[in-house]
């Protein structure tokens, strides 16, 4: 972080903005220690924060009117096992819930378990090979039926089928047996030792979901599911109507299994749209009350909170803004079907073109004329936790040397300034999402990829439409119908091990598969895959630390990703909006039930 925008930071705390406690998370995030944060804040003449405001006890379930939400992306389904990106994964969180879910720190917090497992209490074997889960009891599916044990086996055999074709397939692959050990335990035996027990049944990406509803749809009629559409769960909200891509509404669970919660009778999940209409909702119109990832320039924010209807959230994040490189030649079809792994990119399979193009970007120049506050450039895919931090990594802009580079692989400019070899012009179409910060971010990338002799077409799709698990439609950034694209993707997890499997081979996505997992550049490396499962036995974690280090090395210098900036989530929230706690880990409806309207 630049000494700009730390002073930024460290005015915010100063005049109230900024929570203390999260300005020493965000420090955190960055490397520092919390001491060493503290006494930063200390030396820039910031007391010590004063006693907390008493904590909100309601005393009843609901009466807090309706709660209004923003996502520009919309939710396209409600099956969390299905869903293709942060938006459907909010829109199931409403419904859905995990055994544990992890707070902004990555500390394990009890949902549907009785208790967290260790051990020392004996619910976790000491080599990591087992876990057993105690369920609270008395906590009901929407429709009535009970939650058992029997619901957690079945999540365990419905994600982990192949035919099912879920996006949870890696966490629950591992998985020998899940045996249910009474109505309300269940133990976890995993094929091999798990240095992070946590992830199956725990996050976004272990919502439970009930057996007598999806039985009939496990593996290959997954996609069939009437309740992929009108979810069935035992969260704090139950289905009322839902409109893929538009509108989403729920409203209070009765008899929910945490005593007066939730505090709001409804929630309305509203879509489309973009990134400023929503903060401005927020903050100038006050339509609505909460806008998800309000990804716009910083300058921008700033004067919309002058609209004093809201304010702005900034959180620490395990998102990088990348752009993606295609391995495969999306211009060919091979049995019907473009992109295939079968196939090597025209262009792109030539190192020296994609060096090039990682020295086209100007990340400090994106960081500090689009981000400001809200990102910092960055050389690395995998930025956080920080013992996972590369330092091996630096990012450089430099059009002269992008030139060296292609003049000395033999890529020559013709009369029209376009450079050429073998035949083959330098012409790349680079797509995104409509976003005014990533629009903006495109031209820069092209206006240097101009001045080195490199044509770029740019394209954009709406977000809805990008990030749609919709495997007919050639647009889906999971398709990657383009040389280039470019989008931000989260951990979920304070963990690395599934973020980093989207680079392995078995993660290809492509037809056969719906085009539902997550390696949609279509590399693949035998060292790399080697890496991988080596990091998912190891646990010594200064070893493991270190393997998660070198495949984060491996794809950023074969420019398999070009990373941009490391963000912060910006999240505009309503004056009156209260007890939001936003985790870098997971959706940030994880703790729904907790938000209230106390001013």
């Amino acid at each position: 972080m630049d000494e700009h925008a730390l002073h930024e930071l460290i005015g915010q705390v100063k005049a109230g903005r900024l929570d203390r406690r999260r300005f020493i998370r965000a420090m955190v995030a960055l490397g520092l220690t919390a001491p060493a944060a503290a006494h930063m804040l200390a030396s820039a003449g910031v007391a010590r924060a004063q006693a907390p405001a008493p904590a909100f006890t309601p005393t009843k379930r609901g009466g807090g009117g309706p709660l209004r939400l923003l996502y520009w992306q919309a939710p396209t389904l409600l099956n969390p096992h299905l869903a293709v990106g942060v938006k459907d994964i909010a829109g199931a969180r409403i419904f859905y819930e995990p055994l544990a879910d992890f707070d902004a720190e990555g500390n394990l917090v009890p949902v549907l378990a009785a208790e967290l497992p260790s051990a020392r209490n004996g619910g976790v074997a000491r080599d990591g090979t087992w876990v057993v889960w105690t369920l609270k009891k008395g906590v009901g599916w929407h429709d009535g039926r009970p939650l058992t044990a029997a619901d957690v086996v079945f999540t365990w055999e419905y994600a982990a089928d192949p035919a099912t074709a879920s996006t949870s397939l890696g966490i629950y692959r591992d998985i020998e047996r899940v045996e249910p050990l009474g109505e309300h335990s269940a133990k976890v035996v995993f094929k091999q030792p798990n240095p992070f027990w946590a992830e199956a049944f725990c996050g976004s990406g272990g919502l439970v979901i009930p057996r007598h509803v999806f039985a009939g749809y496990r593996g290959a009629r997954s996609r069939e599911a009437p309740a992929n559409l009108k979810p069935v769960g035992t969260g704090p909200y139950r289905h009322v109507d839902f409109k893929p891509g538009d509108v989403l509404r729920a409203e209070i669970t009765p008899g929910y299994h945490v005593a007066n919660r939730p505090f709001f009778d409804t929630v309305e999940v509203k879509g489309g749209g973009d990134a400023v209409s929503a903060a401005r909702a927020v903050l100038q119109t006050g339509e609505y009350d909460f806008a998800w990832n309000v990804q716009v320039e910083d300058d921008v924010l700033r004067r919309l909170e002058q609209g004093g209807k809201g304010r702005i959230l900034i959180s620490p994040s395990s998102s990088p803004e990348h752009i993606r490189l295609n391995f495969s030649d999306p211009w060919k079809e091979v049995d019907g079907e473009r992109a295939s792994a079968r196939t090597s990119h025209p262009l792109l399979s030539d190192a020296a073109v994609r060096s090039a193009l990682g020295l086209l970007v100007d990340r400090g120049g994106i960081q500090a004329e689009i981000y400001g506050r809200l990102g910092q450039s960055t050389a690395n895919f995998l930025n956080t936790p920080a013992r996972f931090r590369s330092g091996n990594t630096r990012w450089e802009f430099s059009v002269d040397r992008a030139s060296q580079v292609l003049d000395a692989a033999g890529w020559r400019r013709g009369a029209d300034g376009v450079r050429a070899r073998d035949g083959k012009r330098l012409k790349l179409l680079f797509q995104t999402s409509i976003n005014a910060a990533r629009q903006k971010t495109q031209a820069i990338v092209k206006q240097a990829a101009a001045r080195t002799g490199i044509e770029m077409e740019l394209k954009s799709v709406v977000a809805s439409v990008f990030f749609s698990s919709d495997p007919a439609n050639p647009d889906t950034s999971s398709h990657f119908y383009a040389d280039l694209e470019m989008y931000a993707v989260f951990m979920g997890r304070p963990d690395p091990q599934r973020f980093m499997e989207q680079f392995t081979s078995w993660q290809i996505a492509q037809k056969d598969n719906k085009w539902a997992l997550a390696n949609n550049t279509r590399w693949r490396s035998a060292e790399y895959d080697r890496l991988w499962k080596s990091a998912e036995r190891e646990m010594d974690p200064v070893k493991r630390a270190a393997t998660f280090i070198r495949m984060n090395d491996m794809v950023v210098r074969d420019g398999v990703v070009i990373p941009v900036v490391w963000r912060k989530e910006a999240t505009a929230v309503a004056n009156k909006l209260r007890g939001i706690d936003i985790t870098p880990w997971g959706s940030d409806l994880w703790n729904l039930a907790y938000w209230h309207g106390q001013a």
